[in-house]
């Protein structure tokens, strides 16, 4: 009796899961478990660390950032080995882009749903800080959040999701020129976002001394910021590995399922950023 492994290659449908390391569950690929694990240490790691802080510790005061370092590690390795199946040594060796595009799709819809939940959990949290009546105090030893950096930021962002629309478009259509043209304008629009963001801790933990130990508003700016911040940087790395096939003329109009995917992470990116805009920058102003 064949395993689903050696049917997944005897049908021809063969899947880049199927050559996930390690091996021994037919096409489930380990590497969103890898991904998950990481994900969740980190949050294991920030619990640790608030047992290490007052009078009564529990740990010390080094075993919280520890396992905070090791499980980002962890969870950039899981990402690595996922995008690297699902996105590149699966196509350079088949040449086939199509194969699995809707099993592709839904892969990362469902990985947009869980992405969700996470960002969900870190606005929860701000939430009940704003509802507290200890707000007002709080409000008044924070910098002002809202000014030119953060809108010229969110404009750049927002301009990538349509530079992203018309290269998607573009590639439908088959015109690689201008496909390639936007997506490096794209791409380049969101090394700057990420410059922009970086440039804006600096200003606020340098000069405002706002930094994430500044309160309970300070770990909610930073821990929402910092998490969109890695993901527009993994979004980054997934456009330039888009980037890099197109150059290699690996797409057309009956051949762009990976440009599709990664537009519907950039896109999902795009969206949380102007929530949490609204819900964060402008929210901790309002009644300030």
């Amino acid at each position: 009796m064949a395993t689903e492994t050696e049917d997944a290659h005897d049908d021809g449908h063969h899947l880049p899961a199927v050559e996930d390391w390690p091996r021994g569950f037919g096409e489930a690929s380990w590497w969103p478990f890898v991904t998950a694990l990481g994900a969740g240490g980190i949050y294991i790691g920030a619990a640790l660390y608030l047992m290490a802080v007052g009078d009564r510790t529990l740990v010390g005061p080094m075993v919280g950032p520890g396992v905070i370092v090791g499980s980002i590690g962890l969870f950039l390795v899981g990402i690595y080995g996922w995008m690297y199946h699902a996105f590149v040594v699966h196509f350079w060796e088949r040449g086939a882009d199509e194969h699995g595009a809707n099993k592709l799709q839904w892969g990362m819809i469902a990985f947009l749903g869980s992405e969700i939940a996470t960002f969900s959990a870190g606005f929860t949290y701000f939430f009940f800080i704003r509802s507290q009546d200890a707000w007002a105090e709080i409000a008044s030893d924070l910098p002002t959040l809202l000014g030119s950096l953060v809108i010229i930021n969110t404009s750049i962002l927002i301009v990538s999701s349509v530079t992203l629309h018309f290269a998607h478009g573009a590639i439908r259509r088959n015109d690689r020129g201008k496909f390639l043209g936007w997506l490096g304008v794209t791409l380049l629009l969101g090394v700057v976002f990420i410059g922009g963001q970086v440039y804006e801790y600096y200003e606020f933990i340098i000069h405002e001394e706002f930094t994430l130990t500044t309160g309970l508003f300070g770990s909610a700016f930073y821990g929402l910021t910092g998490l969109h911040g890695l993901h527009v940087t993994m979004g980054a790395v997934l456009l330039t590995i888009v980037f890099v096939r197109g150059l290699m003329g690996q797409y057309s109009a009956d051949r762009h399922v990976s440009v599709t995917t990664a537009s519907m992470y950039w896109h999902f990116v795009d969206a949380v950023w102007i929530f949490l805009v609204v819900a964060l920058y402008v929210g901790a102003e309002v009644g300030a």
